[in-house]
């Protein structure tokens, strides 16, 4: 399962996801999309720290590396542009048919940010386009973003046990990524460092059900209580915004009359880097 190159592929939402799979990403140097830059409300991007891992690595981006801003991200959301993220699944979807990719690894739906969620959502649609499309099946993995790494769903993880040599550099990257600072102090701070030692990649089995989400996710309360401060405008919210963006990413998977004509459709969005 652990092969290098085009074999293995990353999809996350942010620049700096990739920091919880250092170690991984150093080992099979994916082809890596990556849906925003990170800019966040500082409106400075992230990409450039992300660019030095993977030249360091030797991993290679995807045909979308950062182009939407997370301001972009949250608009689109908010009003319901599903096109977009169509045109985000149909790109990978795209990369997974013409290439000889076994697995996808991408960011897991937590319920902590949107675009995490989002992201996961894509990678669900252009998991299934692709098996629609192809004889060999493309496995879909995703991990952990907040708390320790090293949790596991079952027999079936891909899991990857640091050396001292591979977590002494997994600590210097984050610790030196510009921009996540904060982020990467408070994870070390409330988890043993060595929670992080272990890289854990989850069998994602059922694309689907992980948006049955009854319980209020964290984002929105965040969203509340920056809409109260004055700082955002409306809310991001579950039911009203991201379940019919799921249903809509669903759709579109499902009985085409030919899934390659669909993937050749050219789209208009400019996505690349």
């Amino acid at each position: 399962m652990i092969q290098s190159g085009k074999s293995a592929v990353l999809v996350i939402g942010h620049p700096g996801h990739e920091l919880r799979v250092l170690h991984w990403l150093e080992t099979v140097r994916p082809v890596v999309f990556v849906l925003t830059d990170g800019s966040g409300a500082s409106g400075h991007s992230r990409l450039p720290s992300t660019t030095s891992i993977l030249d360091r690595v030797g991993a290679s981006r995807g045909s979308f590396y950062g182009a939407l801003t997370d301001r972009e991200v949250y608009e689109a959301i908010l009003n319901r542009d599903f096109e977009l993220f169509v045109d985000l699944a149909r790109e990978v979807a795209r990369f997974l048919t013409d290439e000889t990719v076994s697995y996808v690894a991408g960011d897991s739906a937590e319920g902590y940010n949107p675009t995490h969620d989002v992201c996961r959502l894509v990678i669900c649609a252009a998991v299934d386009l692709a098996n629609h499309s192809r004889v060999n099946e493309v496995k879909d993995f995703d991990f952990q973003l907040t708390g320790a790494t090293n949790g596991s769903s079952g027999n079936h993880d891909l899991r990857i046990e640091l050396d001292d040599d591979a977590f002494a550099r997994k600590l210097e990257v984050a610790r030196s990524y510009a921009g996540l600072e904060a982020e990467v102090n408070e994870a070390l701070n409330t988890n043993s460092e060595l929670a992080f030692r272990v890289e854990c990649l989850r069998p994602v089995r059922s694309s689907w059900d992980i948006f049955s989400r009854d319980a209020k996710p964290y984002y929105e309360e965040y969203g509340e209580k920056r809409v109260a401060e004055g700082k955002y405008g409306e809310v991001i919210r579950y039911r009203e915004h991201v379940l019919p963006l799921a249903e809509a990413l669903r759709e579109m998977t499902v009985e085409k009359d030919d899934y390659r004509s669909f993937l050749s459709y050219q789209t208009a969005s400019q996505l690349d880097a």
